[in-house]
């Protein structure tokens, strides 16, 4: 019998024997005097026995069988080993068709003497930045190396983009190392999905980032006014604010993003069976549309902040690489040590020696970018007017010949002076 029990015994015990009276005991145990009537019969005829709980003892109807227990425990070490109780309660649901609660599962996996593979988040010691007001209105882009197909595959780098106000996963895409081509392909898709956001956040990555500091003659010549990477030539075409963070906690959204897909999506891609890139980039459109149904929230203001796409807006032509070159005669130019030539001949030829810029987009076409239009370039042989300079070689080396002062055996001068004095002494002689 529990604490509370022995006390009801021993005060029914009294009132039985006339040493305490009803309301008495009933104030004593904040009972009713109703109650403590009815426990005074129950002791009378079960003793005090009848006064303990009639359930102790007995297995609860709603008990989880032990059989069940095993196999959660069975199913954690085997199939969905490292995820944590939430993700593990949905994984369980949604292919073993076994529906538990989180603390269930919990419990369960305690029991059995199985604990968290991380740590619960510590308390933040910062005052976090509020949530934009409206989608569209800031996107952080960044990416993360990890080892995302654990040892079925090479380590990868997941790029990815997340809006601030909604928490939606807007694009990604996995490359084997971080590359501009990667970020161009999660902004040209996220753009085509939602539009066009009114800002980026981002890190200052080279590829963010121009190294440097002064611009070419051939940019000033094209009228820019300070230096961009080719990604942020591609945000200013776009008109959208590239915004570059100095630390990490900038840009929290998409840092604890990488944290949460640490965590589920490397047990996502391992049930389904992904060891290669292309198998990885194939399913991820679903596993991200499983994350926003989840993660997503409404944001605070219902309008949009996106901007549509104008229709003559070809994004291929966007995010390129971009160089400038100088028009030669016969209307070429030369790139990557090549001679490229315009594939139609354009409206109006380029005068010799005009500044163009040349854009080569993801998918290896080079195109001369004019006025808004593309120019498509194609290769071409040198035309016949120019020929190829050619480098003097090298003279032979010189031999002196044999008469020359150089082969002749150095004499001092001084000496020579006196032997000739004494030999016209001896002629006199």
């Amino acid at each position: 019998m529990t604490t509370d029990e022995m006390k009801k015994v021993l005060v029914i015990e009294k009132v039985i024997a006339r040493q305490m009276t009803v309301k008495g005991a009933a104030e004593f145990l904040d009972l009713s005097t109703r109650q403590v009537l009815r426990l005074k019969k129950t002791y009378l005829e079960k003793g005090a026995q009848g006064i303990a709980h009639k359930n102790r003892g007995r297995k609860p109807a709603h008990t989880i069988p032990d059989s069940v227990k095993e196999r959660v425990a069975e199913l954690y070490h085997t199939k969905y080993y490292g995820s944590n109780n939430s993700h593990f309660a949905e994984l369980l649901q949604e292919h073993e068709s076994l529906t538990l609660s989180v603390p269930t599962v919990r419990r369960i996996l305690l029991d059995k003497g199985i604990k968290q593979s991380k740590q619960r988040r510590r308390s933040k010691s910062h005052q976090p930045r509020s949530r934009k007001p409206q989608a569209g209105m800031l996107w952080q882009i960044d990416a993360s190396p990890y080892a995302w197909l654990e040892d079925r595959g090479p380590a990868l780098v997941l790029h990815g983009a997340i809006d601030d106000a909604t928490g939606t996963v807007v694009g990604a895409v996995f490359r084997e190392t971080e590359t501009r081509e990667g970020y161009f392909s999660v902004m040209q898709q996220a753009i085509q999905k939602y539009g066009i956001p009114l800002g980026l956040y981002s890190d200052r990555h080279t590829i963010f980032r121009s190294p440097n500091e002064k611009l070419t003659l051939e940019q000033e010549l094209a009228g820019e006014k300070k230096p961009l990477s080719h990604f942020g030539k591609a945000m200013a075409e776009l008109n959208i604010t590239h915004i570059k963070a100095m630390t990490p906690q900038a840009k929290g959204r998409i840092e604890r993003l990488w944290g949460t897909f640490q965590d589920r999506l490397v047990i996502e891609l391992r049930l389904l069976g992904v060891s290669t890139l292309e198998e990885a980039n194939r399913v991820l459109p679903k596993l991200i549309q499983k994350h926003n149904r989840k993660f997503a929230v409404k944001p605070q203001d219902a309008e949009s902040a996106y901007r549509e796409l104008p229709a003559e807006t070809n994004l291929d032509h966007v995010f390129t690489i971009r160089q400038y070159r100088r028009i030669g005669s016969g209307q070429t130019l030369s790139y990557g040590g090549k001679i490229y030539t315009f594939a139609e001949k354009p409206a109006r030829p380029f005068e010799g020696k005009t500044v163009v810029e040349v854009r080569e987009t993801m998918q290896g076409d080079l195109l001369v970018w004019h006025q808004g239009q593309a120019l498509r370039l194609r290769e071409t042989n040198k035309p016949e007017g120019q020929q190829e300079t050619k480098t003097a070689s090298p003279a032979p080396p010189r031999k002196p010949a044999a008469h020359h002062p150089w082969r002749q055996a150095w004499v001092n001068k001084k000496n020579t002076s006196s032997v000739a004095q004494n030999a016209a002494v001896n002629q006199q002689t």
